[in-house]
């Protein structure tokens, strides 16, 4: 029986994400997670491959906003719940919906497909490229101090239910989003994910809590969500703080809020994972090492309108070069296109027929979208190559970006 590749229907929902389930494992997701995901899956965005009756595939895909370099919101699709059943391996069925997911994205005229990924392998092929990194951190607060700037003292840390909270937190949230590439603004519904705490997915810790830091004008400047876990051996406490997420929007916030971490009772280590490469705790710490930071892939991102992508962002130097790009899987974005930037905020990108200065993948263009990946860096590896002396400099210091690109949660 030929595999029919469809739209999702509502009442199939729970078929298709147990696929999903199948596919990563075979251990079913938490209800309470199942059911966030329920509320948050857009059905007429989500693709079922069928078997018969059986569903062996599955890929959906979010409506998002992403901040760009510039402090933009582009519309993209944020790619997810992708999943084969392990019959059907090799047989097509992930490229075919690959290949129908960004034929909508570009029917709904968004300029970006996103996603993050399992296997980081797998996603190249279709033209992803790596463009945010998350580190994790585990410092031990026994050994390492805190420097804090002046005004941290000004600051009031308080405890906050973390739903009673929410309002707080998606403000100060949606002021950062500008600040940072990499940040989706949060639809509604997205606060429910940042804080779905069941309890079965706990690993022995405490249930989430948040701390809220109050500037000296009264309003909140940040917060922290966490959890502690208490552990203890012969010689005493063990415990361990971690850290779901924290944000602040002022050096004295950020300070104030990692010092009330490293002094909460019977912990002896505070865990952070997903953090921008670029977090201030590296400089707040007396120990980068007992602090072991380290880096893994996190958004990847893919230019499904190469011309709508780059004339969105803004470029830190005036700039005009001629890109020859690579593009097999999505031949519209093939050729060579120019791109004019006056490094004030305005740029254009068309399609020309003048002689290419750099000629690149659409993958490399992806990794060096947000800002955070130097062009210099993927022409050192071969993956950029400069056809006019100096082009590739001069396009890698308008690409760059102040701020390192950062994806705060996963979808």
């Amino acid at each position: 029986m030929a595999l029919e590749m469809r739209v999702l229907q509502w009442d199939e929902w729970d078929v298709w994400f147990g696929q999903l389930e199948l596919a990563f494992g075979g251990v079913p997701e938490l209800a309470q997670g199942r059911e966030l995901y329920r509320s948050l899956t857009e059905p007429d965005r989500s693709l079922g491959v069928w078997d018969g009756g059986q569903c062996v595939g599955s890929a959906s895909a979010f409506t998002f906003r992403l901040s760009v370099p510039g402090g933009a919101l582009v519309p993209a699709a944020g790619v997810t719940m992708v999943g084969v059943s392990p019959t059907h391996r090799r047989r097509g069925v992930l490229r075919s919906m690959m290949r129908r997911l960004l034929d909508d994205v570009r029917a709904a005229g968004e300029p970006l497909a996103v996603l993050t990924a399992s296997d980081p392998a797998i996603y190249g092929r279709f033209g992803y490229g790596t463009a945010a990194y998350a580190m994790a951190v585990e410092i031990d607060t026994a050994r390492v101090r805190l420097s804090v700037p002046p005004g941290t003292d000004e600051v009031a840390v308080r405890l906050a239910d973390p739903e009673k909270a929410l309002p707080d937190c998606e403000r100060v949230y949606a002021e950062l989003v500008a600040r940072r590439p990499g940040m989706p603004a949060r639809r509604p519904g997205w606060d429910r994910f940042v804080v779905s705490d069941p309890p079965e997915g706990r690993d022995g810790a405490s249930p989430l809590q948040c701390v809220l830091a109050e500037g000296p004008d009264g309003e909140i400047a940040g917060y922290a969500r966490y959890r502690v876990k208490p552990e203890w051996d012969y010689s005493g406490s063990e415990g361990k703080v971690e850290v779901v997420d924290l944000d602040a929007l002022d050096p004295a916030a950020t300070a104030a809020l990692w010092r009330y971490l490293f002094g909460i009772d019977l912990t002896w280590t505070v865990r952070a994972g997903r953090r921008p490469v670029d977090d201030p705790v590296l400089h707040l710490v007396s120990d980068v090492r007992r602090s072991k930071p380290s880096v893994r892939d996190s958004l990847h991102v893919r230019l499904v309108d190469v011309a709508a992508a780059l004339t969105a962002r803004t470029y830190a130097a005036p700039l005009d070069v001629v890109l020859e790009v690579e593009d097999a899987f999505c031949p519209w974005n093939e050729g060579r296109w120019r791109l004019v930037a006056d490094g004030a905020g305005s740029a254009v990108c068309t399609r020309t027929a003048e002689p290419a200065d750099l000629e690149l993948s659409v993958r490399e263009l992806g990794s060096a979208y947000l800002g955070g990946t130097a062009l210099t860096s993927l022409a050192a590896a071969g993956l950029v190559r400069e056809l006019r002396p100096g082009a590739v400099v001069r396009a890698s210091r308008a690409f760059a970006g102040d701020v390192a690109p950062w994806l705060p949660h996963g979808f």
